[in-house]
């Protein structure tokens, strides 16, 4: 009993304390995470990935493209966040752009931005506008700290699962089965599957901002991720809310919502008049 209720005491601590607010969206995060940790992991993770035998990192002119698309928005996320007060939130950055030979249509952020986009997503990006939408949505993740959260939130659901292990402890061990069954179904699909979708979602909402701070039409957006619908639609797809991200349908009716917003920091960063 008393491991049990010294348990529940620091869940309740770290939930309570462990926020911090994510930029622009203004949502409260749980984050617990040592961030500088993760950093200092995620760089040498970086470094291992560029100097695998397996990896072949390209220096032409799509990676050149990529290093100055990613420079522009990477520079107008700095000017942001240290003038309105977030300047803690990516200290320690250090900005890498490579562009990595794959047919894997992907890319992403590590924590203290190390970007990688891989070859097979440029076909989708088409140009500077699209790389600047799937660039400033994978950099929103790590502005936003979604990795910190993620571990902080599954910290939080191993410690509710033993809470409940503890509480039912004395039931029979098919009992115990049958409600651990349903709390690992449940703290999937009630609790981290949509924190994670929700995180999917602001990455495009932060994403959206940073491109158009950087002088990227943000209207172009919505054609970058429509492509990127058409090239998934030959694969099965999970229902929505047992997958980690949002319905290419819910995630680009939100972008257009986001729109109005987005714009008028373009306008702004290309001197074009502010309604």
């Amino acid at each position: 009993m008393k491991k049990l209720l010294l348990t529940g005491i620091a869940s309740v601590i770290l939930l309570n304390y462990g926020c911090s607010t994510v930029p622009l969206s203004g949502r409260n995060r749980i984050s617990f995470v040592n961030e500088s940790e993760m950093q200092t992991a995620a760089a040498q993770s970086y470094s291992t990935l560029l100097k695998a035998p397996e990896t072949k990192v390209l220096n032409n002119a799509d990676a050149a493209r990529i290093r100055q698309v990613g420079q522009r928005i990477a520079a107008a996320v700095t000017k942001y966040m240290n003038a309105n007060g977030y300047a803690s939130q990516i200290e320690g950055f250090k900005w890498e752009f490579n562009l990595i030979d794959s047919k894997e249509v992907n890319a992403w952020c590590m924590p203290g931005g190390k970007v990688a986009v891989y070859s097979g997503i440029l076909p989708v990006t088409k140009d500077d506008s699209g790389l600047a939408t799937v660039m400033g949505h994978e950099i929103a993740h790590a502005v936003a700290h979604h990795s910190s959260e993620r571990a902080s939130k599954a910290a939080v659901a191993q410690g509710l699962g033993g809470l409940l292990g503890a509480a039912t402890g004395g039931q029979s061990s098919v009992t115990q089965g049958v409600i651990n069954q349903v709390y690992g179904i449940g703290a999937q699909g009630l609790y981290l599957l949509p924190n994670s979708r929700t995180q999917e979602l602001e990455a495009d909402h932060l994403g959206l901002i940073f491109m158009s701070m950087a002088g990227y039409n943000p209207s172009t957006a919505v054609g970058f991720w429509q492509r990127m619908a058409a090239v998934s639609q030959g694969g099965q797809k999970q229902p929505e809310f047992l997958s980690t991200h949002p319905a290419d349908a819910t995630r680009i009716a939100q972008i257009q919502k986001d729109l109005p917003e987005a714009q008028k920091y373009f306008n702004s960063a290309t001197g074009k008049p502010v309604n």
